[in-house]
């Protein structure tokens, strides 16, 4: 034949070899009597799909499990109205699932707040009218209150009038000393009993578990119903009991629990990893939206914060889910004051831009707690978890506790609780306050020029008082003993946060520097820098707002929030003209702490507890390629493979048995290791049990067979077990050249659990999520075996 002939005949024989049906395969090449290959994945074999505790979901296979799961239901509307119907509450389902989360999260806060409120008042006494009653509200209710004595009346009484009788003199204090203790002591034991005994998982804030969740990694029982009940109770009396933390982390961990559960009533979420971590990303939002009363900044937070996998799709709904949540805790009122921000401020001062120059110091003290803090602390619970003190998490929760009461009851501003603490120092001192923050006199008296200069001009109303200095020294001593107390505290076996302690750190370091500028303003007003800033009748310098901006420059430093810290700010306390100040304070307080060191706290107690997380700020600088990383290495036996015909079940059963791994690779043939796919371990061990036990025939020399089309058998051979249907057929894949940014790039943008590495269509190795952690750890100079989980 010609040339030009023989190459059109060889081209249709491939096109035939390429082109025909797969189900003619079966027909042509099995023999007339060999018996017919079962499809075990026909209908769906219960299991498979599904992932083990401590592994990572597959985000690629998820996300193309819900495709096809839309297209499915697009299809089928089109054929009824019954279908239609399904089609249209499966859109719906979304949207009625993040109801249910607002709905169920602002009440549990409301009743926590509640709750809350009423413990730790009850360390000091009780109320007569009704024991249920707080020490304010009880108060409340009384006609015989005053106004100038508002916090004394007569249906509360303290622990030592009701037993001992006394009103007044050293056996009141005394009394009332020991029963706080007592008090403290006991709420703190219950708390650390109740974890330890019913949901190990229910201490801690939560968040860094939460951050390690939404990037894929499955913790079973963190998120279940036990974890929930006892994380509510034991997160009262562990704020109740006055140690040093907050329920606002621990709350976005409550959140989350009420959508972990309500997803089970919801077949797409329940079925679905991926689409349920977007649904726990919303529930995020919720968390901190009920325990600021800031919706926008729970949003933001979810974003910038803890989020691993944020479409606009789910933004829409975590803001649908965070109003309602917040709507729901205005309607409880658990403040009883109508409002739904926790630190309401109402400052009438403009601010003036040189005291830009201290929120700048503000900014940098926050920095440096906030680093200092993060060291301290991975410190402490690196030897709590290394040494005999971790085998008694409830007498280190006990002793911590005694200690914590014993230095606070001294004290007006640690024996107050954390968040009335910030209010308080938030607060601008007015004509009828009683606060020793407010304890301010004239000194007409004095001989100082100056002082008697600026009383003339109205001015020393301002001046600084007995009341002032005593306020000062405490709370000088209070931070450091909220510093110290907050550092050994995070991390203990009951339910804590973190955000309220670094406010109040901070709301402390900035009313001192606020009332130092205020005093030095007032006295030396006729100063060109201070010039303007001082009026007769108005105030200088608000004390109240460098609180304010302290309070979030403390927070950013342990949390390296930014945006989402801004708004979180001004939602909570409603001061909207301080953007500027709060904004310059934030970002300070990061360059500051990022210098310092890159990770926060809660990266920080990621890579301390050894969960498999890659974080998307860290950037990777280092010049290695796939085959640096991948596996095996030089001198290691080969890859564990897979033939995709020619084995066994005897033969894969015992690779199984032999290894740990998650999952195999599929090849040609041992002699020709072309990749095919890859297949999971355990829908390879589930789909075999269910071989054994529905397919008749199966034994121990039955053939596995990874092929679409049937390859000839014996009429005697036994059945074989096909498994196509479990193959993942188009891995992803890189070359032993490809850097390793891109690498790492790739599989935190997409997700992925492992990645195969070719030459030439020859498989050459793997890379999972762990050898890359391992690699950075390595690079880092640290221990790259610290990542604990497979």
């Amino acid at each position: 034949k010609p040339q030009w002939e023989l190459s059109m005949i060889n081209s249709h024989f491939l096109y035939l070899l390429c082109f025909v049906p797969v189900g003619r395969c079966k027909a042509e090449w099995r023999p007339n009597n060999s018996p017919k290959l079962m499809d075990l994945l026909d209908d769906t074999v219960p299991g498979i799909g599904t992932y083990e505790d401590f592994n990572t979901i597959d985000w690629v296979r998820e996300k193309s499990k819900d495709r096809d799961r839309h297209r499915e239901i697009a299809n089928k509307s089109k054929q009824s109205t019954v279908a239609l119907l399904f089609s249209i509450s499966d859109a719906f389902s979304g949207w009625l699932l993040m109801l249910l989360i607002g709905l169920m999260s602002g009440a549990l806060a409301g009743g926590i707040d509640i709750a809350a409120h009423w413990m730790t008042d009850l360390k000091e006494g009780v109320c007569l009218n009704g024991f249920w009653f707080n020490h304010e509200h009880c108060c409340w209710a009384s006609n015989e209150t005053t106004f100038q004595e508002r916090d004394k009346c007569p249906q509360w009484k303290s622990w030592a009038e009701l037993m001992v009788g006394v009103s007044e003199g050293p056996g009141l204090y005394v009394v009332n000393y020991f029963m706080y203790v007592c008090w403290a002591l006991l709420f703190a034991f219950l708390a650390v009993i109740l974890v330890r005994a019913f949901a190990p998982y229910a201490c801690g804030s939560g968040i860094p578990e939460i951050k390690t969740i939404l990037s894929g990694f499955i913790i079973r029982g963190y998120l279940g119903k036990w974890t929930l009940i006892i994380k509510t109770i034991t997160l009262v009396l562990a704020v109740s009991s006055g140690l040093s933390l907050g329920k606002e982390g621990p709350l976005v961990h409550v959140a989350c629990c009420c959508a972990n559960i309500l997803c089970h009533f919801f077949t797409k979420y329940r079925r679905n990893e991926a689409k349920k971590r977007e649904v726990l990303s919303a529930a995020s939002a919720v968390g901190v939206s009920v325990a600021f009363g800031a919706p926008i900044g729970g949003v933001l937070f979810s974003l910038e914060e803890v989020s691993y996998y944020f479409p606009l799709k789910t933004l829409w709904r975590s803001f649908f889910a965070a109003l309602v949540a917040a709507f729901t805790l205005r309607s409880i009122n658990p403040f009883g004051n109508s409002r739904l921000v926790l630190f309401y401020v109402e400052f009438h001062t403009p601010w003036h831009l040189l005291e830009l120059i201290p929120f700048v110091l503000l900014g940098i003290f926050g920095g440096l707690w906030g680093a200092f803090f993060i060291r301290a602390n991975i410190a402490w619970c690196r030897l709590r978890k290394n040494t005999s003190l971790g085998h008694y998490p409830v007498l280190e929760v006990v002793v911590v506790t005694l200690l914590t009461a014993l230095l606070a009851f001294p004290i007006e501003y640690t024996k107050m609780s954390s968040s009335e603490l910030i209010s308080e120092l938030f607060n601008d001192c007015g004509l009828l306050d009683s606060s020793k923050l407010c304890g301010y006199t004239s000194n007409s008296g004095s001989t100082s020029g100056s002082v008697n200069a600026t009383a003339a001009n109205g001015l020393g109303a301002r001046l600084a008082g007995p009341g002032l200095y005593t306020a000062m020294w405490q709370l000088a001593l209070a931070l450091v003993l909220k510093m110290v107390f907050t550092v050994v505290t995070f991390g203990m076996k009951v339910p804590s946060g973190l955000f309220i302690p670094s406010m109040a750190v901070g709301a402390i370091a900035g009313r001192l520097l606020g009332v130092c500028m205020e005093q030095l303003a007032i006295r030396h007003h006729e100063r060109d820098i201070f010039r303007g800033w001082c009026s007769p009748g108005a105030d200088c310098i608000t004390p109240g707002l460098y609180a304010m901006v302290g309070a979030a420059a403390c927070l950013g430093g342990v949390t390296r929030m930014t945006v989402s810290l801004v708004v979180i700010m001004f939602e909570l306390t409603g001061g909207l003209e301080y953007i500027v100040p709060l904004m310059a304070a934030a970002m300070t307080s990061k360059w500051v702490a990022d210098a310092l060191g890159r990770e926060s706290i809660y990266e920080a107690h990621i890579r301390l507890n050894g969960y498999p997380f890659l974080e998307a700020k860290e950037e990777f600088r280092h010049k290695t390629l796939a085959t640096d990383v991948m596996r095996p290495r030089r001198g290691d036996p080969p890859v564990s493979v897979l033939t995709e015909s020619g084995m066994t079940v005897e033969e894969v059963e015992r690779l199984i048995a032999d290894t740990t791994y998650s999952g195999f690779p599929v090849v040609i043939s041992q002699q020709s290791p072309r990749l095919v796919g890859f297949v999971l371990r355990r829908d390879l061990v589930i789909s075999l049990e269910n071989a054994r036990r529905h397919q008749e025939g199966v034994v121990s020399m039955s053939p596995i067979l990874f092929t679409e089309c049937d390859p000839p058998m014996s009429p005697s051979a036994p059945p074989a077990v096909k498994l196509r249907s479990i193959l993942d057929l188009s891995p992803f894949t890189v070359t032993v050249h490809t850097a390793m940014e891109i690498v790492v790039d790739i599989f935190r943008k997409l997700g992925l659990r492992q990645c195969l590495v070719i030459q030439n269509g020859r498989l050459l190795g793997i890379i999972t999520k762990k050898d890359i952690l391992k690699h950075m750890a390595q690079m880092a100079n640290r221990d790259p075996d610290s990542i604990l989980f497979n």
